[in-house]
């Protein structure tokens, strides 16, 4: 959630408030669960609100438009092969268990993985989600994507220098977090981009009724 607030705010709000909304705010978070990030988030995800806003605020022209709606669908095969390449590496451990019906307890319960058809579902999902929003967007998007897509990448590495170098805390739990953070910017990509269009388009119906001005 964290990210997809940080991605509308600055696609919305532009470099400079996504920027504060991202460092400022993911800052305060940290500061009351887990205090020794706290610095680094406000570095980190201040970078990565810029990076999203500044990138999107310059909007892409050096493609003609149908190359763009065909970088849409090579996005959304991106978005599915990260979600099923992540998902079989960090959690390669989803199975069904299925128990005996009534009181009466089992010695041994079998369990049926479901790793590979889960994140094959799920990848696929991820796929037609960010099809959909590809299309309803149009070609504006392959630019935001790329622009989610950097910041972050600014995030993910920001977060394993922080902890290797500045926390100390080694090699094996940055790691592990990497598919993590992974997954949270493409969970951005395809949950904040059309809110934001909503969002902005409030703004842009409120300052036609007021003649212009905010307040």
């Amino acid at each position: 959630m964290g990210e997809i607030m940080v991605y509308i705010t600055a696609l919305v709000m532009g470099p400079y408030v996504g920027a504060f909304a991202g460092g400022v705010g993911s800052m305060f978070s940290d500061a009351l669960l887990a205090p020794q990030f706290a610095p680094g988030t406000l570095v980190i995800k201040g970078a990565e609100g810029f990076i999203v806003g500044y990138l999107a605020q310059k909007g892409f022209r050096g493609f003609p438009e149908v190359v763009q709606k065909r970088l849409g669908l090579v996005l959304a095969a991106a978005v599915g092969a990260i979600v099923i390449v992540v998902g079989l590496t960090s959690f390669p451990d989803v199975s069904l268990s299925l128990g005996q019906l009534g009181l009466t307890p089992t010695a041994s319960t079998p369990d049926y993985p479901l790793s590979v058809t889960f994140w094959g579902v799920v990848a696929c999902l991820a796929f037609a989600a960010t099809l959909a929003v590809s299309s309803r967007i149009g070609p504006k998007f392959t630019w935001v994507a790329i622009a989610i897509f950097a910041g972050g990448a600014e995030m993910v590495a920001g977060y394993f220098i922080y902890e290797t170098q500045i926390l100390g805390l080694g090699l094996v739990a940055p790691t592990a977090e990497i598919p993590v953070n992974v997954l949270q910017a493409v969970a951005g990509l395809v949950v904040a981009p059309p809110i934001a269009i909503r969002v902005a388009g409030i703004f842009d119906a409120r300052r036609r009724l007021t003649g212009g001005q905010m307040g």
